[in-house]
């Protein structure tokens, strides 16, 4: 198995939150090709991907802010992203499903663009946003406000409590407020602000998650093609072996049991600890 096909199996078996990384990666990597300016050393995104804080930019294009969240300014700047994510991903997954992740992410983002916004526009100042910062506080902040007690253990630290590590880089945020990316630290602590919102709301019966869920629902189901169904020939007086059934029935709950140890082994001990041989037979079973 090659490292593409290894990449697209982890693709499609690592959930949501290992998507939204692939997503973030891909949008980097399509930065490199067409934002990046190499004589000044650094992007410079369209106002129709990156957020605006002119309403006579962002009026007009209301996508940019979800898609301002999938971009990113550096390599450091996504890496770092990318590890607070897969942190808080792990984190939010042990107790919510994978559509409640997808639509607090979304709607996190949503919600933070929003709060640069109007905050720039109150101060009169134009400036553009981009960074997945906002959204993965939301994600953070959410599994904080429900497991704040939660024990995290660090490198070279040790155990530590989950709302230590969240208060951390809130405080951080708070500091670095009125000396840098002002704009920045404003969604971040909307982002966290959403992120508690959002659990309260969820504690008391109310999923903000669905409008996302059902949004994307709505638009599969529009463009998916209705399964036609095949011909059917009838045989009057006709038996299948028995045999034959059985031994199919058989084969098959034994490939699903192997597939069923291998995806527990996954989520014990990640993907990289499955042999050459159990990832080119999942590779195989996904085909």
């Amino acid at each position: 198995m090659n490292i593409l096909d290894d990449l697209k199996l982890q693709y499609r078996l690592g959930g949501i939150a290992m998507r939204v990384i692939y997503w973030n990666v891909a949008c980097f990597a399509i930065s490199l090709v067409f934002f990046y300016q190499y004589s000044g050393g650094g992007f410079v995104y369209p106002n129709w991907l990156a957020l605006s804080s002119d309403p006579n930019v962002f009026l007009f294009k209301p996508w940019t802010f979800l898609t301002y969240a999938f971009f990113h300014a550096s390599f450091w700047h996504l890496l770092f992203n990318m590890m607070v994510l897969n942190f808080a991903s792990n984190l939010f997954l042990t107790f919510f499903t994978q559509k409640q992740y997808l639509g607090l992410y979304l709607l996190g983002a949503i919600f933070s663009g929003v709060a640069f916004a109007l905050s720039y526009y109150f101060l009169n100042i134009s400036a553009p946003i981009i960074g997945a910062s906002a959204a993965i506080m939301s994600v953070l902040v959410a599994v904080t406000t429900y497991q704040p007690l939660m024990n995290v253990r660090l490198l070279l630290i040790g155990n530590v409590k989950l709302w230590h590590i969240t208060a951390v880089i809130l405080v951080l945020d708070l500091m670095q407020f009125r000396l840098d990316n002002t704009g920045g630290h404003i969604s971040h602590l909307a982002g966290a602000l959403f992120g508690f919102i959002y659990i309260k709301l969820l504690q008391n019966g109310t999923d903000l998650s669905i409008v996302i869920s059902r949004t994307l629902d709505f638009f599969t189901n529009l463009f998916k093609k209705s399964p036609s169904t095949p011909f059917k020939k009838v045989h009057k007086n006709y038996k299948k072996p028995t045999e034959k059934v059985t031994s199919r029935i058989v084969a098959k709950d034994k490939t699903q049991q192997q597939i069923d140890e291998i995806l527990d082994k996954i989520s014990q001990s990640g993907y990289d600890c499955l042999t050459k041989e159990e990832k080119e037979f999942l590779f195989k079973a996904g085909k």
